[in-house]
């Protein structure tokens, strides 16, 4: 077993999650520390300055004033967190086998063969004098694949516990995204749609908070059908999978119209609408499913989830168990380890590849 650390910095771009497991890349045998260090509001402008940056991006490794000063932060701050880990922990950095770093997605067009993720591997691998794996996706896109996503092989190492399948993992990030794991199978899995994206750009632009809190506002508004069915009518819900989705994609709907608490509401009825479109690509009726990520923490979106995928199970990660903030984290530790013995990271069935492969650059101090 190797002892790894994963980071996610994801598309909601509210802070870093770091864990540690031990794994063989196939099971996990323990889950050790994890933690999570929010950005602050200055860190996200910079962050949303590099977004913004890439929109017309062509180069991958490119890197304009605005993304360098990101991708400085992004390294940075996966330093310091990793090292804190460690410490927490109570082991040395050369007991560390490898870290699995993600880094932070600013631009995803897999139709252009392009995706990039910020953050310097190699500069990292070298501080922490720790074997790096990072630019996880780019293989998969190269290949032809979507890049996303890539958690579901982590998923199945997760749920080989279960006996009540077909299982769905939803990962309600700044994009949601479906996993169907049904025992050893293939897993199937793709973008759904928005996220919390739509709902936490609401509510900064029109009350400076970065979120809904516990989902209290939107729990508070009434949704409009009209505009949630219209929003629902854009054609990326009518394609079948493998797919996947930038966060810009689906930053906004059409609800200036409509008051903070119904505007969000609108936006919880279109991203759980979508979710529940998934149910038409799986191969049977999941029994159960599984809510992972920010959006296990807005009651908003559970209820809703819940009242839309009657009569089949749903469970927040919590409630079985799971930590929901730090599954990613923690599927990137794995992924890192798989990725050292070259076992497949992604598949037909969820990223669109020609045939499983494996992904990652490996930097050694």
């Amino acid at each position: 077993m190797a002892i790894a650390i994963g980071t996610m910095s994801g598309t909601s771009m509210d802070g870093v999650d770091v864990a540690l497991i031990e794994t063989d890349g196939e099971s996990v045998s323990r889950f050790g520390t994890y933690i999570s260090r929010e950005y602050s509001p200055t860190e996200r402008h910079i962050l949303r300055g590099a977004v913004n940056a890439a929109k017309d991006m062509t180069d991958r490794n490119a890197r304009p004033q605005p993304i360098a000063d990101a991708e400085k932060l992004v390294t940075e701050t996966h330093l310091k967190v990793i090292d804190e880990l460690i410490q927490r922990e109570g082991v040395s950095h050369a007991a560390v086998d490898v870290v699995g770093f993600h880094g932070q997605t600013i631009l995803h067009r897999p139709e252009r063969r392009l995706t990039v993720q910020i953050g310097d591997g190699a500069s990292l691998a070298r501080r922490l004098k720790i074997p790096v794996v990072y630019d996880f996706r780019i293989a998969d896109v190269a290949a032809g694949g979507q890049g996303a996503p890539l958690v579901p092989v982590f998923h199945r190492a997760l749920l080989r516990a279960f006996d009540d399948g077909p299982i769905v993992v939803v990962n309600i990030g700044g994009v949601a995204n479906v996993a169907y794991i049904d025992g050893d199978t293939e897993p199937v899995a793709f973008d759904t749609g928005p996220g919390n994206a739509p709902l936490d750009e609401l509510m900064m632009s029109r009350s400076g908070k970065p979120m809904d809190e516990g989902g209290a506002v939107a729990s508070s508004g009434r949704a409009d059908q009209a505009l949630a069915t219209k929003a629902l009518s854009h054609p990326f819900f009518m394609q079948p999978p493998p797919k996947s989705l930038d966060r810009a994609d689906f930053a906004r709907f059409e609800l200036k119209a409509l008051a903070l608490p119904d505007a969000l509401a609108t936006a919880a009825e279109i991203v759980t609408s979508s979710i529940a479109l998934s149910r038409k690509y799986f191969p049977k009726e999941p029994r159960r499913w599984i809510v992972a990520g920010g959006g296990a923490r807005n009651p908003a979106l559970v209820k809703l989830l819940r009242e839309k995928l009657a009569p089949a199970r749903v469970q927040t990660a919590e409630e079985i168990g799971w930590q929901s903030s730090a599954v990613e984290a923690q599927a990137f530790a794995f992924l890192a380890v798989r990725s050292m013995q070259r076992l497949p990271l992604s598949f037909p069935k969820t990223t669109g590849v020609p045939e499983p492969m494996t992904g990652g650059v490996l930097v050694r101090p």
